[in-house]
């Protein structure tokens, strides 16, 4: 596999991985809000507005589920309900195929601690972790709703690296999307683009 050429895997000393795009959809995407548009009849250009107004400070734990839903769409009167609401978001959440089936047995076999390095809200998050028992496969989480800055900040990815206290060329990083997968590597981070189950398995499986 050429995304392995030009690191020793003998030398990686933690993994880190995405999870949404790669173990779980994503969590409140632009698909799911398109599809609450349609289900509860709600202008969706209106909405998305306001979510890229306010969603880096909901990423980011400052404001709550209840106040992003305040913000986005009951700043006027609803037919529907906010638990309605969130009802249908948690719903969102799906695991993808194999993907983290598989991990949840590698992580028996390996030494190598694993941590999650994701942009989630903090009720998302907390639901994620718990419906899907990512204890299984992670050690801890740098989620942004728990370290106040999302990717691509480079400080979330250097407060990873602290914490864990590892060199950036001894950690090896999976993210679905490219830019976020660039962002690691200018810090020195061997960060690797999850395309499919069967590439990540193998490099992880090294």
């Amino acid at each position: 596999m050429s995304a392995i050429i030009g690191f020793q895997t003998s030398k990686i000393k933690v993994v880190f991985l995405d999870i949404g795009g790669v173990l779980l959809t994503n969590g409140w995407g632009h698909e799911s809000r398109k599809k609450a548009s349609k289900i509860f009849g709600f202008d969706y250009e209106e909405m998305d507005l306001l979510h890229h107004f306010i969603y880096n400070v909901f990423e980011i734990g400052s404001v709550s589920l209840d106040d992003y839903l305040d913000t986005v769409l009951f700043n006027q009167s609803r037919k529907f309900t906010k638990a309605d609401v969130k009802q249908f978001i948690y719903e969102q959440s799906v695991e993808l195929p194999e993907m983290l089936s598989w991990l949840k047995s590698w992580k028996k076999t390996t030494r190598l601690p694993v941590f999650a390095l994701n942009n989630e809200s903090l009720e998302i998050n907390n639901y994620r972790i718990a419906k899907f028992k990512l204890n299984e496969v992670f050690d801890g989480y740098f989620s942004s709703c728990y370290l106040r800055c999302r990717k691509p900040d480079p400080r979330i990815y250097e407060t990873a690296l602290k914490i864990t206290q590892v060199y950036p060329q001894e950690c090896i990083y999976f993210d679905d999307r490219p830019m976020l997968v660039d962002a690691a590597k200018k810090l020195g981070i061997q960060g690797i683009r999850h395309e499919n189950f069967e590439n990540t398995r193998y490099i992880l499986e090294k």
